[in-house]
């Protein structure tokens, strides 16, 4: 337990000056688990879900979006957790919030609400994107050594989760 705290406070003041975070105790630490307010970039036209998508192209999995607050972000890295592994994450969210400051509500065709970007989209020979394929693929140095492919892109989010469409053959012939 004492390791997940130390982790999630050593993220929390690793993110410190490009994301707020919600609910610390007296003396400014976060528990296990930290939330981070994505809120303030709806100016921007950005949303926490284009985060948690940006996150793919970085190589991770989202943490828990829009819990325990609508447009939030719970980070909770566990006891096993690398420093490695927690500078990566924190370099990877420190340039999104680099995007965001990029980005235009009044233009919404960018890095992240384009995201994931799948093998598929950047080995195509159509690029009509007005940012390169390296941005949309390798926007860190490290993620080309070992790069995570999305297989699609995004699946009508919160939609796409409640109205599943089962392709599998139907169940009489498994048995």
């Amino acid at each position: 337990t004492e390791y997940a705290i130390i982790n999630a406070n050593y993220i929390k003041e690793r993110l410190k000056g490009s994301y707020e975070c919600l609910y610390t105790g007296e003396k400014g630490r976060a528990a296990h688990e930290m939330i981070i307010d994505c809120r303030p970039f709806k100016q921007h036209g950005i949303e926490v879900v284009d985060i948690a998508k940006r996150l793919m192209d970085y190589g991770f999995h989202a943490p828990t979006v829009s819990f325990p607050v609508n447009g939030t972000m719970m980070i909770e890295p566990t006891e096993s957790e690398s420093k490695e592994e927690m500078d990566r994450f924190c370099d990877a969210m420190i340039s999104i919030r680099k995007e965001i400051a990029d980005c235009s509500s009044d233009n919404p065709n960018n890095v992240l609400k384009n995201s994931p970007h799948t093998l598929e989209m950047i080995t195509n020979d159509e690029w009509e994107l007005p940012y390169s394929r390296k941005q949309a693929a390798y926007p860190l140095e490290y993620i080309a050594d070992n790069k995570f492919w999305p297989t699609v892109r995004r699946a009508d989010d919160a939609y796409g989760d409640r109205n599943l469409m089962c392709t599998c053959a139907p169940m009489e012939e498994y048995m």
